[in-house]
């Protein structure tokens, strides 16, 4: 019996130890992981899989400003994780030389599921997005060989690349493919929303449940569930606008696509004002009064808003309610996507 009790207890002893080694071991990387509540991505992971070297370089290159001609702009300083990663207060974001674009920056929120970029759908791979920015001469002015060499000259960039890839070459479809993994890791998906969606133990309120049906009835249409967006692209009646962006005409040169947009994702707006590709609204309730009193009738309008939206004072109040359910804070303050020492 002895024997026993104390094989027993050799046992549990054992199983303790493990049990404090392990608390005391760093959390293994868990690379991409699709939140319950999400569909299938549109981006294939599989022939770019998320490490935790590549997911750590594409976040070091997001925040460097040597990405631009003069060494003085980054990818983060015009979409801010504070702001849900726009350019907040900006109507236009600015970007080297204070240089002013023509749009408000898209938020950088879930890009794994976006089937196109930027506001006119121009870009369609991920992959391939980061080029824009860095070429534009409103953004950061800068070629790609010049930031290739940029990076081959810094020490320690060999090394990361090397890390993330297996060599130590920089070239642009490594840069870009790391840029990537970082962008497709920033997902937000930790709303009081997504709680409640997923049966975390939360209820709406009563005013957030009636803006919830309000938001089905007149809204789901273009901001689709759970993503908030269809990512199509439409009209929605502000007009032409100071400088005449045409939107996706630009890339189509079709006609019908005049100063159409990508349908943006509702989620986060509680920290992404100004609204609009232009940013001329301030407000939320301004968007809404837009929506019910001042669509202007274009021969592109979107035929659902014809004649606007019917929404009350008290539907606005709920719908606003709502909206704010769509807010993350968790992703906001998430130290994975924020600048490292």
């Amino acid at each position: 019996m002895y024997r026993k009790h104390l094989i027993i207890l050799l046992c549990v002893n054992v199983i303790l130890f493990a049990c404090s080694r392990k608390n005391d071991t760093p959390s293994l990387f868990a690379g991409f992981k699709a939140p319950a509540n999400f569909p299938t991505t549109a981006y294939d992971i599989v022939k770019n899989p998320v490490t935790k070297e590549g997911f750590e370089l594409g976040r070091k290159l997001f925040y460097e400003p040597r990405m631009s001609r003069n060494n003085t702009i980054s990818c983060g300083d015009c979409h801010l994780q504070t702001s849900a990663f726009t350019h907040h207060g900006h109507d236009v974001s600015h970007g080297i030389d204070d240089r002013l674009g023509s749009r408000n920056a898209p938020p950088i929120m879930n890009l794994a599921w976006h089937p196109a970029f930027m506001l006119d759908g121009g870009i369609f791979d991920l992959d391939l997005q980061p080029i824009a920015p860095i070429i534009n001469p409103v953004e950061m002015d800068e070629t790609m060989d010049n930031v290739l060499r940029k990076l081959r000259g810094i020490p320690a960039y060999p090394e990361l690349f090397r890390k993330a890839f297996g060599t130590p070459e920089i070239t642009t479809a490594r840069l870009t493919k790391a840029l990537s993994q970082f962008m497709v890791m920033v997902v937000s998906s930790n709303s009081k929303y997504d709680r409640v969606m997923r049966g975390e133990g939360m209820q709406f309120t009563t005013a957030e449940s009636a803006g919830y049906k309000i938001f089905q009835q007149q809204c789901n249409s273009c901001h689709k569930e759970p993503l908030f967006s269809d990512f199509t692209y439409r009209n929605n009646g502000i007009g032409a606008g100071p400088n005449n962006d045409l939107g996706r005409y630009d890339i189509t040169l079709n006609a019908a696509d005049k100063y159409k947009f990508k349908v943006p994702s509702l989620r986060n707006l509680g920290f992404t004002a100004p609204y609009m590709h232009d940013g001329r609204f301030y407000t939320l309730g301004g968007v809404l009064d837009h929506y019910t009193n001042e669509i202007q009738d274009m021969p592109t309008l979107d035929p659902l808003l014809k004649g606007g939206l019917r929404l009350s004072a008290t539907d606005k109040e709920y719908l606003l309610a709502f909206l704010q359910t769509l807010n993350d804070t968790t992703f906001i303050t998430d130290r994975r996507f924020s600048e490292q020492p």
